[in-house]
């Protein structure tokens, strides 16, 4: 990774704890962070442990990257750091936030969770920001594991006590599920068993999700805001999904995260091939910039409930959604929202997240099933409206 990105990397467990080591080193408690609304709600927990104050961008509905010319500058002028998301690997405009930070004097921290191939003004996601985040839990499959990278070699001891300082004891029970989890997998896909493994997995807290958002428990969420910065009020919320997200890896994970990570080039070439194929169907919506090999291609279409049934009849699961909004889920009890919510809250209604290694297959249902394209999408600075989410899915 370090020769991939040309920058100094540090390997944590999991890429929501990388994320809340470089909160807590970058930003001061009580700091106000630029981040997506649409995005995972475990990130809006980790930002909320640090201590600071999320603060909803405006995004652009076609692809659900940050907005930066319809941030207000009396905006700009408060914030202490930005977080990009780079959603499903699509790019957030680094070098424009890379800009923009600078002249305010604040850390760009990336979120390159879906984005470890993809690439931004000709250089990788995750090599414009004071720190970045890479998940090795998306394209390599890992189930584990991840990197914080930084600019600045020197921080790497500073970095690495306060990893250390959050880790949990690698347990035997914990490294023995993760060793057997993707043979497990593997028979349960043979048998055609998906439905009753995911109820099993739900026993085993490895997905606790019964809608796209958690319960936000917005009672309970007071009283951990109130003890931040502190990781352990905010367990029951960023562990969701992945209760070992801070554990200390064993010698067998670490041996099996490294063997899929030698396979990344070949895993990357199979997602930009499948993501060629999803962009050029009647859903897809290409950018301005090169194809990238998407973790996940957002397919835009006009009833995404409809299209996940018709997936889901030939065993195709949907994850990855993040709807409604940040702003509307949380509320301006714990985020300022976007001056403009209707674009994020059109992207986040109508992407269909589509996993590229399965494009022909998912075309083919799409098809069959008569899924419609979505609508234009809003013009920016149409104003707000009620919120658009919707109920269904799997949360990523």
């Amino acid at each position: 990774m370090r020769d991939r990105l040309g920058r100094e990397c540090l390997y944590v467990p999991s890429c929501r704890l990388g994320l809340y080591v470089a909160l807590r080193h970058w930003c001061g408690p009580g700091g106000r962070v630029l981040m997506s609304p649409v995005n995972d709600d475990v990130i809006l927990f980790v930002v909320l442990a640090a201590g600071l104050r999320p603060v909803q961008a405006p995004l652009d509905p076609r692809d659900g990257s940050i907005d930066v010319s319809a941030v207000p500058e009396a905006t700009w002028r408060s914030l202490d750091a930005v977080v990009t998301t780079n959603l499903y690997g699509n790019p957030d405009p680094a070098p424009a936030l890379r800009a923009r930070c600078d002249a305010l004097g604040v850390p760009l921290l990336e979120d390159a969770a879906h984005a470890i191939g993809s690439v931004a003004g000709g250089r990788p996601v995750g090599s414009y920001g004071d720190a970045s985040v890479f998940s090795l839990s998306k394209h390599t499959a890992a189930k584990t594991g991840g990197f914080l990278t930084f600019a600045d070699p020197a921080l790497r001891d500073t970095l690495r006590e306060a990893r250390d300082a959050l880790l949990t004891p690698s347990r035997f029970s914990a490294e023995l599920v993760h060793a057997l989890r993707p043979y497990a997998e593997a028979g349960v896909r043979g048998l055609r068993l998906v439905r009753a493994a995911r109820a099993v997995m739900r026993l085993l807290g490895m997905e606790e999700r019964e809608a796209i958002r958690m319960p936000l428990r917005p009672g309970e969420l007071e009283r951990a805001v109130a003890q931040a910065p502190a990781l352990p009020p905010f367990h029951s919320w960023v562990r969701v999904d992945m209760h070992d997200y801070r554990i200390s890896p064993g010698r067998a994970r670490l041996r099996r995260t490294a063997r899929l990570l030698d396979r990344l080039d070949d895993r990357l070439a199979a997602h930009l091939e499948g993501t060629r194929l999803l962009l050029a169907s009647p859903w897809g919506a290409p950018g301005p910039g090169p194809v990238q090999p998407l973790f996940r291609v957002p397919l835009l279409v006009a009833d995404r409930d409809a299209a996940i049934a018709a997936l889901d009849r030939r065993r195709i699961t949907t994850g990855y959604l993040y709807d409604p909004p940040l702003d509307d889920y949380a509320s301006e009890l714990f985020t300022d929202p976007s001056p403009d919510p209707e674009p994020a809250r059109w992207f986040a209604r109508h992407a269909l997240p589509a996993d590229p290694r399965g494009a022909e297959r998912i075309i083919a249902v799409l098809e069959a099933a008569g899924v419609r394209p979505a609508g234009a999408p809003p013009a920016p600075g149409s104003g707000g409206g009620p919120p658009g989410g919707t109920e269904g899915g799997t949360g990523g």
